[in-house]
């Protein structure tokens, strides 16, 4: 048993209070304290190498138990994101052989007037030409591309202090 430093009554171990809670006893005056909480009665008993010890356990227990629920979380959203991914593969295959049977009716439309030849030509030719210009705007829009520029510069920012082989001012 130890000592209570505020009160002079002797506090009770968890194995032998009511309920196993950590309670005071009762002093024997006929009346009662209010039972002490389990975290209170832990601070006034356990010793600060228990208190951290206990504190490691539950925190190294938190972080696996949020590291599962993130990784349950991300399986569920890369499930969906497959899925939607799948949809979009399968609605490009459906524009492209739109595109198709259009550049087909345009080729035989154009045959109507000329021979089929020359208007598969046209139609090959303009098919070039949009591909041409798609070309075109996918490199600018990759020239502007500047990279990582804010991590770039927030590595450039660590303090020399880090490195062990320069002494700081």
């Amino acid at each position: 048993m130890s000592t209570d430093p505020f009160h002079d009554t002797p506090l009770t171990t968890p194995a032998a209070s009511a309920g196993g809670s950590g309670r005071r006893a009762a002093t024997g005056t006929g009346s009662t304290e209010a039972p002490l909480p389990e975290a209170e009665y832990r601070a006034r008993t356990e010793s600060l190498g228990e208190m951290f010890a206990s504190f490691s356990e539950n925190l190294s227990t938190l972080m696996r138990q949020e590291i599962a629920l993130a990784k349950a979380e991300a399986t569920v959203e890369a499930k969906k994101a497959g899925t939607g991914a799948g949809m979009f593969a399968g609605a490009a295959v459906a524009g492209f052989l739109v595109l198709m049977f259009l550049s087909m009716a345009l080729m035989w439309a154009l045959g109507a007037v000329m021979h089929l030849g020359w208007a598969a030509l046209i139609v090959a030719v303009l098919w070039g030409i949009a591909a041409a210009v798609l070309a075109v705007m996918g490199k600018k829009y990759f020239d502007r591309m500047k990279g990582l520029r804010q991590t770039q510069e927030t590595v450039q920012e660590i303090p020399p202090t880090l490195n062990p082989k320069k002494e700081t001012p």
